[in-house]
């Protein structure tokens, strides 16, 4: 029999971490939150009206370019005006009498919003993988996963925003040519805001940015490269009957044949400024 371990919390903790370990060598995205019941806030049953997002709109149009580069700096110069808009934000989420179009709006603009405002927390950096711990594991300690703002008397992180209300409640892959997380890989962050009358146009027009982008998908006949996005989320792009070349081919100039090879780019984490 073998002697009996000092210390059994430490031991038992430590053999938790390994395999978390193990999963944080791979790319943050590839792992979604936990499922979540469809959020139901206090002020729901409200007659609230939906968020006016012009405010955003106007910093969008200031200080984000044609290449959807942001200035960080311009941000932090026009901070009063930002964070009035994120406390509107804060005090006013989706009411249940919200259309979907306004409630997906919302929470798109909610995560761009708050992740500019998590990049200006800790500007200047390389990248949004510089902070929080240089040993991030998944769903624990990264920056996705902090929870540092609240929306409706909740403490939020931008995980939850993503898996845990877009992916979850609304079932609309599209949100992965929207959400933009701060990096060169990432879609383009559109110099707009998001809006309810736009939003089904926005989505679209994103998808043919995203993938007609030589520098995030090189899409051919017989081989295409594609962002890691198509393997991180392939069961998104998978339900419904559909599958990742169809969703490419939707967008895409160039076509995809249904058994074409596809390899995948190598994700750059680099922040997106100016």
């Amino acid at each position: 029999m073998s002697a009996p371990m000092k210390n059994p919390t430490k031991s038992l903790l430590l053999l938790l971490a390994v395999p978390l370990l193990a999963a944080g060598s791979l790319p943050h995205r590839a792992f979604p939150g936990p499922a979540a019941h469809p959020r139901t806030f206090r002020n729901s049953l409200a007659a609230s009206a939906p968020v006016d997002h012009s405010p955003y709109e106007r910093l969008l149009k200031k200080h984000v370019n044609g290449q959807g580069l942001v200035s960080y700096v311009g941000f932090k110069a026009d901070e009063k005006e930002f964070n009035q808009y994120l406390a509107l934000l804060s005090k006013n989420p989706p009411a249940a009498g919200w259309s979907k179009p306004e409630q997906m709006a919302y929470w798109i603009n909610a995560y761009n919003a708050y992740t500019i405002r998590l990049i200006l927390d800790h500007y200047p950096l390389q990248s949004i993988k510089d902070i929080g711990s240089k040993i991030q594991i998944p769903l624990v300690n990264t920056p996705w996963a902090a929870k540092f703002f609240s929306i409706g008397g909740e403490k939020m992180s931008l995980d939850h925003i993503e898996h845990n209300i877009l992916r979850k409640q609304y079932d609309d892959p599209r949100i992965h040519f929207a959400l933009v997380c701060a990096s060169i890989s990432c879609p383009r962050l559109r110099p707009e805001a998001y809006t309810a009358a736009r939003l089904d146009k926005q989505l679209d027009d994103q998808g043919r940015d995203f993938l007609n982008n030589k520098a995030k998908n090189k899409v051919g006949k017989t081989q295409s490269q594609l962002s890691k996005y198509f393997d991180w989320y392939k069961g998104d792009w998978e339900k419904n009957g559909q599958s990742v070349a169809k969703w490419v081919n939707r967008y895409s100039a160039i076509k995809m044949n249904d058994n074409a090879q596809i390899s995948y780019l190598d994700y750059n984490w680099n922040l997106n400024k100016q």
